[in-house]
């Protein structure tokens, strides 16, 4: 995979993380190195392992889908690209949380629905035959800043950047599914 394209891939991939840490951020108020830590880390490391989650469970149907893989790779990552920024664009409850989100089953539950998109994007790199550890590491390690800057803007601006940074990831990761449907086809 090359350089810019894996860096727009987990750029597309963090805004998730992103929105949320900013949305945590606002409902904390003051965001301790802890907090800072839990939140980063947990959400770093789903980001990390669901790609190679994702690959593993694509490495196994790869045989059979081959012959159509770019248009998976391009569904996959449209059907991903379209739904944040769909839920971007709708209704959100403004309803504050009044526990502490970087701890216990909520930390849990955040990295996980963070990175359920990862997955697929683990499954199309799979299908397009892309080793996954560089990358994996790669879109981890942008989750994680990305969490870290998202937290303490949120606790400054969050109501600003939250949702333009959704609707921003979603037009990356569908700009990169058409790409890779275009380099295919032109093929």
């Amino acid at each position: 995979m090359e350089p810019l394209t894996l860096i727009g891939v987990a750029i597309g991939l963090a805004m998730d993380a992103f929105a949320v840490a900013i949305g945590v951020g606002l409902t904390l108020g003051t965001v301790s190195l802890r907090q800072t830590f839990r939140l980063s880390y947990h959400f770093g490391l789903f980001q990390a392992l669901m790609p190679i989650a994702g690959w593993l469970a694509g490495r196994s149907i790869v045989a059979w889908i081959a012959p159509f893989d770019h248009w998976v790779a391009f569904a996959l990552l449209a059907a991903i690209g379209g739904k944040m920024i769909y839920e971007a664009l709708g209704e959100r409850d403004e309803e504050a949380q009044r526990k502490d989100p970087t701890k216990g089953a909520s930390l849990v539950v955040l990295s996980v629905a963070t990175s359920i998109d990862a997955l697929a994007v683990g499954l199309s790199l799979a299908l397009l035959g892309t080793a996954i550890w560089y990358p994996a590491l790669v879109i981890g390690i942008v989750a994680l800043v990305f969490t870290a800057v998202g937290l303490h803007l949120g606790r400054r601006f969050g109501a600003l950047l939250g949702r333009r940074m959704e609707i921003v990831g979603g037009l990356i990761l569908v700009a990169i599914g058409l790409r890779i449907l275009i380099d295919h086809l032109a093929s």
